[in-house]
């Protein structure tokens, strides 16, 4: 990891430099200069001697974290790994003295750049309160602090230890993973083996696993919510042309893909990185803070912080919202501030002066508004206020905030929709935009935002729903669409109203969507199903919710080639669901399905060879469904069940225990229920 901290001051200047062109470019040359002065310092540091030595560090705290699970099989292996990491930094000079000169050489290359990064946020935050005069000499200063910086890089340079030659890394890491047997089965070997896959991952891989273990427990983030807080975090190189969201998941992706996050198993969509490297990653100290169960207070934290997450199940204690003004006075150079659940009915003033701020969370609050000087986080980049306060609204200082890319709002009354000021097109580098009310004009402004990737649009109404589809329309980048019409607002004031509560979507006939769209929500009644549905080739996920089709929904959407994920909630209002709904080869790539459904009492039968790859079928609130498929027990994919808020009788019917239904899914290995008389378990099959 000595790399690692060398490669994040290049980035920080790197997009210091991007987005401060103007004002920096008088210190351009200064920083280029200090840029390629690092480039020379990491390939010093890619030396394999520094890769054997940062792997035998792991390898001691694996052994103190793990020996009360290791035996004497598991232990010898441990120590035999130590002793080759030694042998390897031995072909490059004696062992110790290596160890001992580099390890001091690092220390004081890590204080420096930290303090010079430091210094850098410090002029970011002093530079932004100045105009003319002030504000050129600054400048100046800056880059004379630039070349000092420059001139104290090379004499440290100049004092690196000696290496002798050694073999390439990738020769290092082949013989290491060849001398050691590893048997996934046996719990020793697997440790070890993990140990040997956490210090093989590259340094950019590395930075994103220790970034996501400040999320345990039940605070859990969603893919879309790790990619911007890793961009947010400086941890994701900015390079001209290219959109660091998308490196951001390409890197969530293969962390999958290395068994080194997974997907949890009670939200989805969220992911947890697995024992034992959560415990590996959690032994290296970083500037990201975590804080749980914020209720009980939120200490002072005097150390320089990047990252504070705070979350709280019943809200923030008087003590601790109090305290929490404290901590952001002292936490000037802070770029991630999340601040969930905590129930805050305003924003400190402090908030905005935290000008390297770059993402800020407020999500289940009571704010109903932000304040004035939210203009002046002109790094802000994420700005989430879901599930704010009743009387939420957007004011023009967001207007300002030109680096912004990604907008979630979201009220708790009516519809949920947020009206934001016009001029919202002004943001250009917006790519997410989620809980408007696209009224007032808001709907034909969106036509000029082309560089939107996803798009939540809330009380779609008659007055504004031509010119919203096409503007909708223009944007060819657009990848996630949600649309949720008005409410019938007489019926959703009736307590017997539930068919009625949402009113028809205008015109969708006549819309065309985006050919690259990837997720599309509807929410609302609609009269037929859309028939541009069926031409949606990159279409992996659908939610239609109380859409009270009378047709067979399923006759358009199982032939959609790259369909993953369906939910269909109050979609189709008939009673029976006859074989026709599932034909052999129809949806060949879904793999989650929930149906949630006041009407349906018997779902007759699935056709053999339909849901060839389903691996999650989920029932919520269908409270009259009496009778599971025939064809079901084919499906042999499927590996978990959900019933919740079920009818009893269909609980007794699919038992374990003598349910006559039961041969349906005995092959499924996790069945979960909860009865509408609150009946609950969990079947293992």
């Amino acid at each position: 990891m000595a790399k690692s901290f060398v490669t994040l001051f290049q980035w920080r200047l790197n997009s210091v430099l991007l987005q401060e062109n103007e004002i920096l470019l008088a210190v351009k040359d200064q920083i280029l200069s200090l840029v390629n002065k690092l480039d020379e310092v990491g390939s010093f540091l890619g030396h394999p001697v520094f890769w054997t030595l940062h792997a035998r560090e792991m390898a001691e705290s694996f052994l103190k974290l793990f020996e009360p699970k290791l035996k004497k099989k598991g232990n010898d292996q441990m120590v035999s790994l130590i002793r080759q990491l030694d042998e390897v930094t031995r072909v490059a000079g004696d062992v110790e003295r290596i160890r001992a000169c580099c390890q001091t050489w690092v220390s004081e290359l890590r204080v420096m750049l930290h303090e010079a990064k430091d210094y850098v946020d410090n002029f970011i935050i002093k530079v932004y309160g100045q105009t003319g005069q002030d504000q050129k000499e600054s400048i100046a200063e800056f880059g004379g602090e630039l070349e000092n910086i420059n001139t104290r890089v090379s004499q440290i340079m100049n004092r690196r230890p000696q290496l002798g030659a050694s073999p390439i890394l990738e020769e290092i890491q082949q013989f290491l993973r060849s001398r050691f047997s590893f048997d996934e089965d046996d719990e020793e070997t697997a440790l070890a083996s993990c140990m040997l896959n956490y210090i093989n991952l590259p340094y950019d891989l590395k930075l994103s696993l220790l970034f996501c273990c400040a999320f345990p427990g039940y605070y859990r983030k969603t893919k879309g919510a790790l990619v911007r807080v890793l961009v947010a975090a400086g941890l994701i190189q900015e390079k001209p042309g290219e959109l660091m969201e998308d490196k951001a998941q390409e890197n969530i992706e293969r962390l999958l893909d290395l068994g080194m996050l997974e997907q949890d198993d009670v939200v989805w969509d969220c992911f947890r990185v697995p024992s034992p490297y959560y415990e590996l990653s959690r032994s290296v100290t970083t500037r990201h803070v975590s804080i749980h169960d914020a209720e009980i207070t939120i200490t002072n934290m005097n150390s320089p912080l990047h990252s504070l997450f705070v979350s709280a199940k019943d809200g923030l204690s008087k003590a601790s919202s109090d305290c929490l003004e404290t901590v952001l006075y002292n936490a000037k150079r802070v770029q991630v501030l999340d601040l969930e659940n905590t129930q805050l009915k305003s924003l400190p003033d402090e908030v905005g002066k935290l000008v390297n701020l770059r993402y800020l969370g407020v999500r289940h609050s009571e704010i109903n508004e932000l304040p004035e000087s939210i203009s002046n986080l002109r790094n802000l980049q994420t700005l989430d206020i879901s599930w704010s306060g009743n009387e939420f609204e957007l004011s023009n200082g967001v207007l300002n905030l030109a680096q912004l890319r990604h907008l979630k709002m979201c009220r708790s009354v009516n519809d949920g929709e947020v009206r934001v000021p016009p001029g919202i097109s002004r943001l250009r580098n917006l790519q997410t935009l989620e809980g408007i009310y696209a009224g007032g004009g808001i709907a034909k402004e969106l036509g000029n935002m082309t560089q939107l990737r996803s798009l939540e649009v809330r009380c779609l109404s008659d007055d504004h729903a031509d010119e919203l589809y096409a503007s909708v329309t223009k944007l060819t980048r657009l990848r996630n669409l949600s649309l949720t019409i008005e409410r019938n607002r007489i019926a959703y004031d009736s307590s017997d109203s539930d068919d009625n509560e949402y009113s028809v979507f205008p015109c969708l006939e006549t819309f065309s969507p985006p050919p690259l769209l990837e997720t599309l929500e509807l929410e609302g009644c609609l009269t037929e199903m859309p028939l541009w549905l069926r031409s949606m080739e990159n279409l992996t996920k659908l939610y239609l919710s109380y859409s009270h089709l009378s047709e067979n929904p399923t006759t358009i959407l199982q032939f959609l080639p790259d369909l993953k994920y369906l939910l269909m909630g109050g979609a189709y209002k008939g009673k029976r669901m006859e074989i026709e709904f599932f034909r052999a080869g129809g949806f060949p790539k879904l793999e989650y399905l929930t149906i949630a459904s006041d009407d349906l009492v018997e779902w007759t039968q699935i056709e053999e060879g339909a849901l060839p790859s389903l691996k999650q079928l989920s029932f919520s609130n269908c409270m009259r469904l009496m009778v599971l498929p025939e064809g079901l027990q084919h499906v042999t994919t499927l590996q978990i069940l959900d019933l919740w808020n079920v009818h009893e009788d269909l609980i007794r019917r699919l038992s374990p225990n003598g349910g006559p239904e039961n041969y349906k899914i005995k092959h499924i290995p996790v069945v979960k229920y909860l009865g509408q008389m609150m009946s609950r378990g969990f079947w293992t099959q």
